[in-house]
């Protein structure tokens, strides 16, 4: 550690004939720091997918909105002055893409909320509780909603089913129009999201002939927010395609989480990836072998962890992967998130400084055994994680009470 000298000291360095160049303070400005943060996030995205972010109806909200932020990045010199020394991946280097709007017509307040940094506002991330357009329009597919005077008797019903979602026994697919989702893979008993809200299809009445002469059916369709709705299966069918949130919920235990399970028509998510350090850190020296960060990436763990020397989530040095696991069929942002509440009383608070000369506290570093990790796994797999918690005094898993 570099010694700081007092005033003596320099006096003394100075009959000597040796200058004393004071230490500057890297000082940013709070919109500096928000925009180098939000960099960083697009970065993330890189490491995490391996590729930059694009625009497209097709993609993902926040693929989009990282898509803009870039853009209005590489086209403001100030910006690109500011990221430049951290764009290890070269995407100041690409062109910006030719459908985003001209910067220059921007005012101050109207650049921050296209580079998604707006003051007084949650990260980008929390965008995903504002209703798009198409949620929007779904919702004008279905017929009004009413109180639905039983929810009492369907409550149990959406209780567990998110439950099992948590746990990992249920999962939720995208649905695409392109891939086939036709009204006949609509039944009773089914569970879909749609509009934010878990749908339940309580009952098909009868077929009809519809007027363009195919058959249709009237829907009892129950949703989580103690609503209802008498609507048609084809309105059913054509809300689902229209809002591009909308998921089906599986049957319990449909489709595998990890490697060694895969059937043909699995999607593969992501792999979690446990890693120990090499820091030199003494919190770290004296855990080094119970000392584990657990994450979840959809790239290549090799790329995820190629510059962790340099990321404070790394604790600024090299790791070694110890262990990994495969996943398929789930979202890995919230399995990460279960799979590291399940380990929160054990979560190891250490402090670092990153370059910004900044504490920073990673929040993925565990003192759990490796051999405990291997057993939250098979939890998972069989679906009985929510039956046990994490124990740090025993360093084992216990059923809960």
């Amino acid at each position: 550690m570099a010694k700081e000298f007092t005033e003596e000291d320099d006096a003394l360095l100075t009959q000597l004939g040796v200058e004393v160049e004071a230490k500057k303070a890297v000082t940013r400005t709070p919109r500096e720091e928000r925009i180098i943060a939000g960099f960083e996030e697009i970065q993330r995205f890189v490491e995490e997918h391996d590729r930059p972010p694009q625009h497209g109806e097709e993609r993902d909200i926040f693929e989009r909105l990282y898509a803009v932020r870039l853009d209005r990045i590489r086209k403001l010199e100030e910006c690109r002055t500011l990221v430049k020394p951290l764009d290890h991946q070269g995407l100041l280097a690409a062109a910006v893409a030719s459908d985003t709007p001209n910067v220059d017509e921007l005012d101050d307040d109207e650049l921050l909320r296209e580079l998604g940094i707006e003051d007084e506002t949650a990260s980008i991330t929390e965008l995903r509780h504002v209703r798009s357009v198409a949620e929007k329009k779904a919702a004008e597919e279905i017929a009004n909603r009413e109180k639905c005077e039983d929810f009492e008797s369907f409550k149990p019903l959406f209780e567990t089913v998110q439950a099992e979602l948590d746990q990992g026994v249920r999962i939720t697919r995208q649905i695409r129009k392109d891939a086939g989702f036709l009204k006949t893979d609509i039944t009773k008993g089914q569970f879909f999201i749609l509009g934010g809200q878990v749908a339940y299809v309580a009952d098909v009445g009868e077929p009809i002939k519809a007027p363009n002469g195919e058959f249709d059916a009237r829907l009892r369709v129950i949703y989580s927010n103690g609503t209802e709705s008498n609507l048609l299966l084809r309105s059913l069918q054509r809300a689902l395609y229209k809002d591009q949130t909308s998921r089906s919920v599986s049957e319990p235990k449909a489709g595998p989480l990890f490697s060694g399970e895969a059937e043909d028509d699995d999607l593969a998510s992501g792999t979690v990836y446990v890693l120990r350090s090499k820091s030199d850190h003494p919190t770290v020296n004296e855990n080094r072998d119970l000392l584990h960060k657990i994450g979840v990436t959809g790239g290549s763990v090799e790329k995820r962890i190629a510059n962790a020397s340099k990321d404070p989530t790394f604790l600024l040095a090299d790791v070694e992967v110890v262990a990994t696991y495969k996943l398929f069929n789930i979202n890995r942002t919230k399995f990460e998130r279960l799979f590291h509440r399940v380990f929160a009383h054990a979560r190891m608070e250490i402090d670092i400084t990153d370059r910004f000369g900044s504490p920073v506290v990673p929040r993925e570093w565990f003192l759990v055994p490796l051999f405990v990790i291997d057993e939250v796994i098979e939890k998972f797999k069989d679906g009985t994680i929510g039956e046990y918690v994490y124990d740090p005094e025993s360093a084992s898993l216990k059923e809960a009470s």
